[in-house]
């Protein structure tokens, strides 16, 4: 089991991030990764970028929780989370979630849960850039009904098993 919690300013590689989670482990069946973008559109239109900020130490603290609660819901190998932080473009990146397992369902399952308790539970703060100024980002139902779903009553059922997959 390896995890690694990043935040930092500089772009990232994704298919470095990639083999560094399935290289070295031949018990490994899948990997799951996503990247997320900055987009010109949102809640407002024309926007040009994003101004990302966090609490330096509370945000790799809460990083690191989500992932701990990840661990005991899927059989995990590896995890990986990136956020970047500072001003960013639209079509930069913005953070990358990419886990590892022996079985699909898990990995694929613990990476959306990831993303979904990252966009909720991590300390970022988002500014949107527009062509007519900057507009703080609010949370957002959509994310809290993602988020909801991964509540006891409402999970999926853990992936106990090896051999409930291949």
């Amino acid at each position: 089991m390896t995890d690694r919690v990043v935040v930092q300013t500089q772009d990232f590689d994704v298919h470095d991030e990639y083999e560094a989670l399935r290289r070295h482990n031949p018990a490994t069946g899948a990997v799951v990764c996503f990247s997320g973008l900055v987009r010109e559109f949102s809640e407002q239109s024309g926007v040009t970028g994003m101004i990302l900020e966090h609490y330096p130490g509370m945000t790799e603290k809460a990083l690191k929780k989500i992932i701990a609660e990840a661990r005991q819901r899927w059989p995990l190998q590896r995890v990986t989370l990136i956020h970047r932080t500072g001003i960013l473009n639209t079509e930069e990146q913005i953070v990358f979630a990419g886990v590892s397992s022996a079985h699909r369902d898990a990995a694929f399952d613990a990476c959306r849960f990831l993303m979904d308790y990252l966009k909720t539970e991590a300390p970022f703060w988002k500014k949107e850039l527009t062509e007519t100024g900057e507009v703080w980002v609010e949370a957002r139902q959509k994310d809290q009904d993602a988020r909801q779903k991964w509540t006891p009553e409402n999970r999926n059922p853990e992936i106990k098993s090896s051999d409930s997959e291949s």
